[in-house]
């Protein structure tokens, strides 16, 4: 299993040389197996995605968590929606008022848009899920709602050998004493636990995280915690706060990292890492 991350950052795009390192797209990575590709999400970063060798690839599965506009706003900049011989199917999670195409409609048409989602020449199929189990050529995929504003799910990918979690916007600590202690009720666990790879909220130190509990992320520290409690072999700590620098960053986990003695691997995600997972 091949994944490569095209966007890291939360909630608004950042351009400039003090976030060059870090990259200032928003939610994008991909996924790779058998010659089967998973995009998931559509942020800004989608926008740079190279699909390698399409035409022996003619399919390409975009999983949406929700639909934030940081998480869809490159989705109509995706050339391969435009290309008549693909075949897309868009899975995003289930509402109880409108559908998906009728909310993924609002973005992907005027005046937000010029192009209509009906208009897309290539062959496209929307899926809607909740705490859902599906099949994608040698995936095995799980989706569970999370604690975030509206419809929102996290996504624990298994190809043949490896298991991915990939839960960007998430706050599993939201509650009077933080993280519940009895694992059945933590938001997210069932996806996360014994990955080899999680990819995970960590917009906030645990100091700006007093002031915005509620506004569905995390802290750097109750991301880790969530995946100590998990298992997981590997963090990535994602969705990096629009108005934190590389530098910022870098003190950010240096104190981390100076407060903290997990066992387990751990390390900020940046734009265009690439991992290959036995």
């Amino acid at each position: 299993m091949k994944i490569k991350l095209w966007g890291v950052r939360g909630s608004i795009t950042t351009t400039g040389p003090e976030t060059a390192y870090y990259g200032g797209n928003t939610s994008c990575a991909d996924v790779w197996e058998d010659g089967c590709l998973l995009v998931l999400d559509g942020g800004s970063g989608i926008q740079k995605l190279v699909v390698d060798n399409p035409l022996a690839n003619k399919r390409i599965d975009v999983l949406l968590t929700h639909l934030h506009l940081d998480h869809i706003q490159g989705l109509g900049f995706f050339k391969p929606l435009f290309d008549a011989s693909m075949e897309i199917h868009i899975w995003g999670p289930a509402s109880s008022t409108r559908t998906l195409h009728s909310r993924l409609s609002r973005y992907l048409s005027p005046p937000l848009f010029p192009v209509l989602i009906r208009d897309l020449p290539c062959s496209l199929t929307l899926h809607e899920i909740g705490n859902s189990t599906f099949q994608i050529g040698p995936f095995s995929i799980q989706s569970n709602y999370i604690i975030h504003p509206g419809p929102t799910v996290g996504f624990r990918v298994t190809g043949n050998h490896s298991v991915f979690a990939y839960i960007p916007d998430h706050e599993p600590a939201l509650g009077r004493n933080g993280m519940i202690k009895d694992q059945q009720w933590i938001s997210g666990i069932d996806l996360a636990r014994g990955a080899d790879l999680l990819l995970h909220d960590a917009q906030y130190t645990a100091a700006e995280y007093l002031y915005k509990k509620g506004w569905g992320h995390s802290s750097i520290d109750d991301a880790a915690l969530f995946a100590s409690v998990a298992g997981v072999k590997h963090l990535l700590l994602a969705h990096h706060d629009p108005a934190r620098t590389d530098e910022a960053l870098n003190e950010l986990y240096t104190a981390f990292q100076n407060n903290n003695n997990y066992t387990f691997k751990n390390e900020l995600a940046r734009e265009g890492m690439e991992i290959t997972l036995p």
